[in-house]
Protein backbone atom coordinates (compact mmCIF):
# COMPACT_ATOMS: atom_id res chain seq x y z
CA UNK A 1 0.00 0.00 0.00
CA UNK A 2 1.17 3.65 -0.80
CA UNK A 3 2.74 5.91 1.98
CA UNK A 4 2.05 9.40 2.94
CA UNK A 5 5.24 11.76 3.13
CA UNK A 6 4.16 13.18 6.33
CA UNK A 7 5.05 11.70 9.45
CA UNK A 8 6.87 11.53 12.84
CA UNK A 9 9.01 9.37 14.98
CA UNK A 10 10.89 9.63 18.64
CA UNK A 11 12.98 7.53 20.22
CA UNK A 12 14.45 8.17 23.96
CA UNK A 13 17.09 6.13 25.81
CA UNK A 14 19.32 6.83 29.39
CA UNK A 15 23.13 5.39 28.81
CA UNK A 16 25.97 5.94 31.01
CA UNK A 17 24.01 9.44 32.77
CA UNK A 18 23.50 10.95 29.12
CA UNK A 19 19.68 10.74 27.74
CA UNK A 20 19.47 10.62 24.09
CA UNK A 21 16.41 12.17 22.74
CA UNK A 22 16.06 11.16 18.85
CA UNK A 23 12.82 13.23 16.74
CA UNK A 24 12.53 12.57 13.20
CA UNK A 25 9.72 14.56 11.08
CA UNK A 26 9.05 14.33 7.27
CA UNK A 27 6.93 16.45 5.06
CA UNK A 28 6.26 16.87 1.15
CA UNK A 29 9.15 17.28 -1.14
CA UNK A 30 8.87 16.39 -5.06
CA UNK A 31 12.75 14.42 -3.96
CA UNK A 32 14.16 13.42 -0.91
CA UNK A 33 16.23 16.39 0.94
CA UNK A 34 17.42 15.71 4.56
CA UNK A 35 17.88 18.44 7.62
CA UNK A 36 19.77 16.83 10.22
CA UNK A 37 20.56 18.74 13.76
CA UNK A 38 23.54 17.09 16.15
CA UNK A 39 25.23 18.41 18.76
CA UNK A 40 28.84 19.22 17.86
CA UNK A 41 29.95 15.83 20.16
CA UNK A 42 28.06 13.49 17.57
CA UNK A 43 28.60 15.84 14.13
CA UNK A 44 30.93 12.68 13.02
CA UNK A 45 27.84 10.60 12.23
CA UNK A 46 26.10 13.08 10.05
CA UNK A 47 27.29 10.76 7.11
CA UNK A 48 26.18 7.53 8.70
CA UNK A 49 22.76 8.94 10.02
CA UNK A 50 21.86 10.55 6.68
CA UNK A 51 22.68 7.27 4.58
CA UNK A 52 19.93 5.94 7.04
CA UNK A 53 17.18 8.00 5.90
CA UNK A 54 17.91 7.52 2.51
CA UNK A 55 17.80 3.50 2.76
CA UNK A 56 14.32 3.91 4.87
CA UNK A 57 13.06 6.98 2.71
CA UNK A 58 12.79 7.68 -0.96
CA UNK A 59 10.56 10.91 -0.79
CA UNK A 60 10.36 14.05 1.04
CA UNK A 61 11.84 16.86 3.56
CA UNK A 62 13.31 15.01 6.84
CA UNK A 63 14.17 17.01 9.74
CA UNK A 64 16.22 15.11 12.23
CA UNK A 65 16.89 16.59 15.71
CA UNK A 66 19.19 14.66 18.11
CA UNK A 67 19.76 15.56 21.98
CA UNK A 68 21.96 15.39 24.27
CA UNK A 69 21.18 16.13 28.22
CA UNK A 70 23.65 14.65 30.69
CA UNK A 71 22.16 13.81 33.84
CA UNK A 72 25.09 12.29 35.61
CA UNK A 73 27.00 15.35 36.58
CA UNK A 74 29.70 14.85 34.37
CA UNK A 75 30.60 17.61 32.33
CA UNK A 76 30.30 17.27 28.00
CA UNK A 77 32.77 19.95 27.72
CA UNK A 78 36.12 21.67 28.14
CA UNK A 79 37.89 24.48 29.10
CA UNK A 80 40.83 25.65 27.33
CA UNK A 81 42.28 27.58 30.15
CA UNK A 82 45.66 28.37 28.02
CA UNK A 83 43.21 30.41 26.16
CA UNK A 84 42.05 31.85 29.02
CA UNK A 85 45.01 32.42 30.36
CA UNK A 86 45.58 34.66 27.27
CA UNK A 87 42.71 36.67 27.36
CA UNK A 88 43.13 37.43 31.12
CA UNK A 89 47.18 38.44 30.08
CA UNK A 90 46.10 40.53 27.39
CA UNK A 91 43.77 42.38 29.23
CA UNK A 92 45.68 43.35 32.18
CA UNK A 93 48.31 44.49 29.49
CA UNK A 94 45.70 46.78 28.20
CA UNK A 95 45.20 48.22 32.07
CA UNK A 96 48.39 48.67 32.98
CA UNK A 97 49.30 49.35 36.58
CA UNK A 98 46.04 51.63 36.88
CA UNK A 99 43.33 48.34 37.16
CA UNK A 100 41.96 49.20 41.11
CA UNK A 101 38.76 50.21 39.58
CA UNK A 102 38.17 47.45 36.70
CA UNK A 103 37.22 43.94 37.52
CA UNK A 104 37.44 40.92 34.89
CA UNK A 105 34.31 38.61 35.02
CA UNK A 106 35.91 35.64 34.40
CA UNK A 107 32.02 33.89 34.05
CA UNK A 108 31.30 36.13 30.82
CA UNK A 109 35.03 35.07 29.07
CA UNK A 110 33.49 31.98 28.90
CA UNK A 111 31.44 33.12 26.22
CA UNK A 112 34.48 34.35 24.39
CA UNK A 113 35.60 32.38 21.07
CA UNK A 114 38.17 29.41 22.21
CA UNK A 115 37.06 28.73 25.57
CA UNK A 116 34.46 26.47 26.13
CA UNK A 117 35.28 23.15 23.84
CA UNK A 118 33.65 20.11 23.27
CA UNK A 119 34.55 17.46 25.27
CA UNK A 120 36.83 15.13 23.45
CA UNK A 121 35.75 10.94 24.50
CA UNK A 122 37.87 8.53 23.93
CA UNK A 123 37.38 5.56 21.54
CA UNK A 124 35.57 3.64 23.47
CA UNK A 125 32.98 6.33 24.37
CA UNK A 126 32.34 6.97 20.55
CA UNK A 127 31.71 3.77 20.00
CA UNK A 128 29.55 3.09 22.69
CA UNK A 129 27.77 6.77 21.69
CA UNK A 130 27.58 5.83 18.26
CA UNK A 131 25.81 2.43 18.81
CA UNK A 132 23.23 4.25 20.76
CA UNK A 133 22.89 7.03 18.44
CA UNK A 134 22.50 5.21 15.48
CA UNK A 135 19.60 2.26 17.20
CA UNK A 136 17.82 5.29 18.17
CA UNK A 137 17.89 6.83 14.90
CA UNK A 138 16.65 3.30 13.67
CA UNK A 139 13.89 3.11 16.05
CA UNK A 140 12.75 6.44 15.27
CA UNK A 141 12.89 5.88 11.42
CA UNK A 142 11.19 2.55 11.84
CA UNK A 143 8.01 5.10 13.62
CA UNK A 144 8.37 7.72 10.72
CA UNK A 145 7.32 4.96 8.31
CA UNK A 146 4.85 3.36 10.39
CA UNK A 147 3.15 6.94 10.91
CA UNK A 148 3.72 6.94 7.20
CA UNK A 149 1.72 3.92 6.21
CA UNK A 150 -0.93 4.61 8.41
CA UNK A 151 -1.41 8.09 6.81
CA UNK A 152 -0.96 6.50 3.40
CA UNK A 153 -3.73 4.12 4.21
CA UNK A 154 -6.21 7.00 4.98
CA UNK A 155 -4.86 8.39 1.67
CA UNK A 156 -5.41 5.36 -0.21
CA UNK A 157 -8.96 5.28 0.84
CA UNK A 158 -9.54 8.87 -0.60
CA UNK A 159 -7.71 8.04 -3.65
CA UNK A 160 -9.57 4.98 -4.67
CA UNK A 161 -12.89 6.47 -3.49
CA UNK A 162 -12.49 8.96 -5.75
CA UNK A 163 -11.69 6.69 -8.41
CA UNK A 164 -14.91 4.92 -7.95
CA UNK A 165 -17.04 8.06 -8.96
CA UNK A 166 -14.80 8.33 -12.05
CA UNK A 167 -15.80 5.09 -12.80
CA UNK A 168 -19.16 5.61 -12.06
CA UNK A 169 -19.13 8.78 -14.31
CA UNK A 170 -17.31 6.67 -17.08
CA UNK A 171 -20.13 4.13 -16.96
CA UNK A 172 -22.43 7.04 -17.71
CA UNK A 173 -20.84 8.21 -20.88
CA UNK A 174 -20.65 5.30 -21.97
CA UNK A 175 -24.11 4.55 -21.82
CA UNK A 176 -24.76 7.49 -23.67
CA UNK A 177 -22.86 7.82 -26.59
CA UNK A 178 -24.81 5.34 -28.99
CA UNK A 179 -28.08 7.59 -27.54
CA UNK A 180 -26.08 10.69 -28.51
CA UNK A 181 -25.69 9.85 -32.39
CA UNK A 182 -29.13 8.48 -32.25
CA UNK A 183 -30.47 11.63 -31.04
CA UNK A 184 -28.76 13.79 -33.54
CA UNK A 185 -30.17 11.73 -36.25
CA UNK A 186 -33.33 12.05 -35.36
CA UNK A 187 -33.18 16.15 -34.14
CA UNK A 188 -31.55 16.97 -37.97
CA UNK A 189 -33.77 14.80 -39.64
CA UNK A 190 -37.05 16.44 -37.83
CA UNK A 191 -35.27 19.36 -38.61
CA UNK A 192 -35.13 19.16 -42.43
CA UNK A 193 -38.45 17.61 -42.77
CA UNK A 194 -39.94 20.64 -41.56
CA UNK A 195 -37.78 22.68 -43.60
CA UNK A 196 -38.60 21.24 -47.11
CA UNK A 197 -42.31 20.23 -45.76
CA UNK A 198 -43.81 23.55 -47.46
CA UNK A 199 -41.71 23.07 -50.56
CA UNK A 200 -43.31 19.24 -50.82
CA UNK A 201 -39.37 17.99 -51.53
CA UNK A 202 -38.69 14.61 -50.28
CA UNK A 203 -34.81 14.55 -48.36
CA UNK A 204 -32.06 12.64 -49.61
CA UNK A 205 -31.96 9.57 -46.64
CA UNK A 206 -27.76 9.25 -48.04
CA UNK A 207 -26.96 12.61 -47.58
CA UNK A 208 -28.68 12.66 -43.98
CA UNK A 209 -26.94 9.38 -43.15
CA UNK A 210 -23.69 11.25 -44.85
CA UNK A 211 -24.19 13.77 -42.42
CA UNK A 212 -25.02 11.50 -39.17
CA UNK A 213 -21.80 9.59 -40.08
CA UNK A 214 -19.58 12.56 -39.95
CA UNK A 215 -21.24 13.41 -36.55
CA UNK A 216 -20.71 10.27 -35.37
CA UNK A 217 -17.17 10.32 -36.38
CA UNK A 218 -16.54 13.82 -35.05
CA UNK A 219 -17.83 13.20 -31.25
CA UNK A 220 -16.82 9.46 -31.21
CA UNK A 221 -15.34 9.29 -27.77
CA UNK A 222 -14.76 5.15 -27.36
CA UNK A 223 -11.12 6.11 -27.61
CA UNK A 224 -10.98 8.41 -24.94
CA UNK A 225 -13.15 6.46 -22.52
CA UNK A 226 -10.63 3.42 -23.15
CA UNK A 227 -7.93 4.73 -22.59
CA UNK A 228 -9.25 6.77 -19.46
CA UNK A 229 -10.37 3.17 -18.22
CA UNK A 230 -6.76 1.67 -18.64
CA UNK A 231 -5.41 4.98 -16.97
CA UNK A 232 -7.76 4.00 -13.55
CA UNK A 233 -6.79 0.52 -14.00
CA UNK A 234 -2.87 1.23 -13.41
CA UNK A 235 -3.80 3.82 -10.81
CA UNK A 236 -5.28 1.14 -8.65
CA UNK A 237 -2.45 -1.72 -9.67
CA UNK A 238 0.05 1.70 -8.42
CA UNK A 239 -1.99 2.37 -5.28
CA UNK A 240 -1.74 -2.04 -4.14
CA UNK A 241 2.06 -2.04 -5.22
CA UNK A 242 3.00 0.33 -2.73
CA UNK A 243 6.35 1.77 -2.53
CA UNK A 244 7.18 5.52 -3.84
CA UNK A 245 5.01 5.28 -6.63
CA UNK A 246 3.90 9.45 -5.87
CA UNK A 247 5.48 10.93 -8.71
CA UNK A 248 3.88 8.17 -10.94
CA UNK A 249 0.42 8.68 -10.11
CA UNK A 250 1.18 12.07 -10.26
CA UNK A 251 1.97 11.44 -14.28
CA UNK A 252 -1.24 9.06 -14.29
CA UNK A 253 -3.40 11.54 -13.12
CA UNK A 254 -2.39 14.53 -15.53
CA UNK A 255 -3.34 11.90 -18.28
CA UNK A 256 -6.64 11.55 -16.77
CA UNK A 257 -7.48 14.76 -16.52
CA UNK A 258 -6.14 15.10 -20.44
CA UNK A 259 -8.61 12.87 -21.60
CA UNK A 260 -11.59 14.22 -19.74
CA UNK A 261 -10.96 17.27 -21.55
CA UNK A 262 -11.09 16.06 -24.76
CA UNK A 263 -14.10 13.77 -23.95
CA UNK A 264 -15.96 17.37 -23.00
CA UNK A 265 -14.26 18.75 -26.24
CA UNK A 266 -15.81 16.46 -28.52
CA UNK A 267 -19.68 15.76 -26.98
CA UNK A 268 -22.39 18.68 -26.97
CA UNK A 269 -24.45 15.75 -24.77
CA UNK A 270 -25.67 17.80 -21.27
CA UNK A 271 -25.54 14.18 -19.86
CA UNK A 272 -22.25 13.26 -20.46
CA UNK A 273 -20.74 17.09 -19.92
CA UNK A 274 -22.33 16.90 -16.73
CA UNK A 275 -20.52 13.10 -15.67
CA UNK A 276 -17.26 15.15 -17.52
CA UNK A 277 -17.57 17.76 -14.98
CA UNK A 278 -18.30 15.45 -11.58
CA UNK A 279 -15.24 13.71 -13.02
CA UNK A 280 -12.73 16.42 -13.47
CA UNK A 281 -13.67 16.76 -9.46
CA UNK A 282 -12.65 13.59 -8.76
CA UNK A 283 -9.45 14.15 -11.06
CA UNK A 284 -8.52 17.37 -8.85
CA UNK A 285 -9.21 15.84 -5.47
CA UNK A 286 -6.86 12.89 -6.88
CA UNK A 287 -4.38 15.37 -7.82
CA UNK A 288 -4.67 17.00 -4.39
CA UNK A 289 -3.76 14.10 -2.90
CA UNK A 290 -1.24 12.48 -4.48
CA UNK A 291 0.83 15.56 -3.75
CA UNK A 292 0.94 13.79 -0.56
CA UNK A 293 2.14 10.38 -1.75
CA UNK A 294 5.42 9.08 -1.46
Amino acid sequence: MICSMTGFGQACAEVEGVVYTVEVRSVNNRYFKAQLRLPDIAAFLEGEIERLHRDAIGRGTVSYSLRMKNISGQALFDIDENTLKTYVKRLKDLLGDDDSHSRIDLASMLSLPGIVQPAIPDEAHIEKMRQVILSLTKESLAGLQQSRREEGRSLADDLLGNLDRIAAGLLTIRSRVEAVVREYHDRLKDRIDQLLAKAQLKIDENLLAREVAIFAERSDIAEECLRLAAHLKQFRECCQAGGPVGRRLDFITQEMLREANTIASKSADTAISQSVIDIKCAIDRIKEQVQNVE
